[in-house]
């Protein structure tokens, strides 16, 4: 019987250094938080001061208000950490907007939805991504090593079901199905770019996360996914770990769907 003990050494992060975008969202807190309990260092990138602050309180990371859409500001950025650090490791490009249709423009659906909206979202996570992997990137290939996790959806493999916002007379906008594959897509094209030069590129497609949703809305999701729930917020955790780690390092340009199987149906 094969008695060797798992490699703990595997899923170890320290002495990494790790980029998160979007770091003061609602996932973007529990990416730095599971980069934390594996010994990572985390600069956290946000717009948001008060949110920084905030995960600074909860948290050991270092935090800079970025723009990630304006490329002398992430420069900027960029020459801060490598005084202090010389390296990075880990991009995590989380960073994106969630256009939600409320009751004041609830009429807005894909027949009037405007270009400008949509220009407005893939400023931030197709364009901020690409600018930040331009960046960081390249420091990755010279060390010969590093990560880039870009942050999906299920919507990158699946379309939204528009039954689920109907009580709510409202449409899930076009502009996340855009975003959430031109992710994928460029996931793919960097994972084979930089795949000579050790930089593994992948991508992490989350399900629906709870937040205290509409009661109608959270019961209409539900039957969609098999496991009969909507994920918890540390409940990818595991798979920040695993995907900055060397416990996947021969995964290259995976979209990793964890939404408790609603994709598969």
């Amino acid at each position: 019987m094969y008695k060797k003990k798992i490699n703990l050494s595997y899923f170890d992060l320290k002495d990494k250094v790790a980029i998160v975008t979007g770091a003061g969202g609602l996932l973007g807190k529990e990416h730095c938080k599971a980069l934390e309990m594996a010994g990572c260092q985390i600069i956290a990138l946000d717009i948001d001061i008060k949110k920084l602050k905030k995960l600074k309180g909860e948290i050991n990371c270092d935090y800079y208000l970025c723009d990630i859409t304006n490329k002398k500001n992430i420069l900027r950025i960029k020459k801060k950490i490598l005084k202090k650090y010389k390296k990075i490791n880990i991009l995590i490009n989380n960073a994106a907007i969630d256009f939600v249709p409320s009751k004041k423009n609830k009429k807005i659906n894909f027949e009037n939805f405007s270009t400008k909206q949509l220009h407005k979202e893939i400023k931030v996570s197709i364009n901020g991504s690409m600018l930040m992997s331009q960046i960081f990137g390249p420091l990755m290939v010279k060390n010969k090593n590093g990560v880039i996790i870009n942050v999906a959806s299920d919507l990158s493999v699946i379309a939204p079901n528009q039954e689920i916002y109907s009580h709510l007379n409202i449409y899930k906008p076009v502009s996340y199905s855009i975003i959430k594959h031109g992710i994928i897509g460029l996931t793919k094209y960097l994972a084979s770019y930089w795949g000579k030069k050790n930089v593994r590129v992948n991508s992490l497609s989350p399900g629906g996360v709870f937040n205290n949703q509409d009661k109608i809305f959270h019961s209409k999701i539900k039957k969609l996914i098999p496991m009969n729930r909507m994920a918890n917020v540390n409940e990818y955790h595991g798979a920040i770990i695993f995907l900055c780690s060397d416990s996947s390092k021969y995964m290259n340009g995976h979209n990793l769907v964890i939404d408790g199987g609603r994709s598969i149906i």
